[in-house]
């Protein structure tokens, strides 16, 4: 195969699903966000406006942030901005935005909700995977005594036989349908447990197929060995691997959790050595494709263009069904969208539920914009590009 070039920086390709008036809004959203103090300020006063109910909180957060960063508040609402995506060959990945929750009825209906994406998505083409967390499914304490090999009370044991009855059923669910399972990575004192549940999991129903997916932090030390160990797991015993490959989103939360408790800090020394392992990782699967469902989930132009150039170089398929591009839902447009463009498979990651259920996940994204100088922080430069080759386009059409 001839190693083609591939622009993924092309503004116009980018956002040509975007009208002028959505650009600038865009624009000064990301510019808010470009202050941390006011991220933070905003933050803490959005949480406390939406505790007392106070009037009009819900419509302005919808109108700005969540429009921007979640595809609706229901899947009916979400359809349309799927729809949208499949217009330029995109697909979505549907994620009830419900994580950390406390109650028994709290963890049914986040299973409940995970079924009827599912259902949802078997029945749209454009919808190929689903995401669904282990957090929203049960306690934090359980994961926690899990993970640490800890001996748990009946009352806990109980919890734990609902919470394999409940992802039991979701993964039975996409199988039976033929939706993929996305389980997202948390933080690394409760990611063992989640670990021994996808591994359970992909064991029962990968056997024809990648169906269940789990996540691989690549800025944690172990991870690359331990994805190696869970390729070798499954072909000794006869499934395929499903393997979502992601930098990372605790590592503030990491570090200073091991230097309060006196462990050794799993997180990677520095971000050199985690790209390393993240690139390590995309070839590793690249290498074994034929046994490996891969998921390149990451907004680094860099591994992005690495897997493009080793698919072309091992004569891979740009559109072989075990790989998947994908971004979040509202950053990283002109990656997307000229990936698409160029026939990879694309999608994009697609939160959507009730703007309280949300809330965390969306005060993460205006986080992770703060840093101007950040990866995610250039989406502000490739907006005001854009804006700025239409408007010379403009004006050299009126001459």
């Amino acid at each position: 195969m001839i190693e083609e070039k591939i622009n993924i920086q092309d503004t116009n390709v980018g956002f040509k699903s975007k009208s002028d008036v959505e650009l600038r809004n865009m624009k000064w959203l990301f510019i808010l966000f470009s202050q941390p103090i006011l991220v933070i300020l905003g933050a803490n006063l959005t949480l406390f406006l939406l505790r007392i109910r106070f009037p009009f909180v819900s419509y302005i957060v919808r109108k700005t942030i969540f429009n921007q960063f979640c595809g609706g508040r229901t899947l009916l609402e979400a359809d349309n901005n799927i729809t949208a995506l499949s217009n330029y060959n995109i697909a979505s990945v549907l994620d009830y935005g419900a994580e950390g929750k406390e109650s028994i009825e709290e963890y049914n209906k986040t299973m409940n909700e995970s079924l009827k994406a599912i259902e949802f998505a078997s029945s749209h083409k454009s919808i190929p995977f689903v995401s669904t967390k282990i957090t929203g499914l049960c306690s934090h304490e359980l994961l926690i005594k899990l993970s640490a090999g800890e001996v748990i009370d009946e009352s806990l044991q109980e919890e734990r036989n609902n919470l394999m009855k409940r992802i039991d059923a979701i993964c039975h669910k996409a199988c039976h349908l033929g939706v993929g399972l996305f389980i997202d990575a948390e933080e690394s004192w409760i990611q063992k447990a989640i670990d021994d549940v996808c591994q359970l999991m992909m064991e029962r129903y990968n056997k024809e197929s990648a169906i269940v997916y789990n996540t691989f932090q690549l800025y944690r030390k172990d991870r690359f060995m331990f994805l190696k160990d869970s390729h070798l797991r499954a072909k000794n015993g006869g499934y395929f691997l499903g393997a979502k490959l992601v930098r990372g989103a605790y590592m503030e939360k990491e570090t200073l959790r091991a230097r309060k408790m006196g462990y050794e800090n799993p997180i990677q020394n520095n971000k050199m050595n985690t790209d390393r392992d993240y690139n390590l990782a995309l070839e590793y699967c690249l290498d074994n494709i034929n046994e490996i469902g891969c998921c390149t989930a990451t907004h680094n132009e860099l591994s992005c263009l690495l897997q493009a150039k080793l698919m072309q170089e091992k004569s891979i398929p740009f559109n072989h069904p075990h790989l998947l591009f994908c971004q979040l839902y509202g950053m990283s447009d002109t990656l997307t969208f000229n990936l698409a463009e160029n026939k990879f498979n694309t999608a994009k990651y697609m939160p959507y539920g009730p703007i309280k259920d949300v809330i965390p996940y969306l005060i993460r994204r205006a986080e992770e914009n703060s840093s101007v100088g950040g990866e995610m922080g250039r989406e502000l430069s490739f907006i005001k590009k854009e804006i700025k080759r239409r408007k010379k386009t403009k004006s050299a059409g009126t001459l």
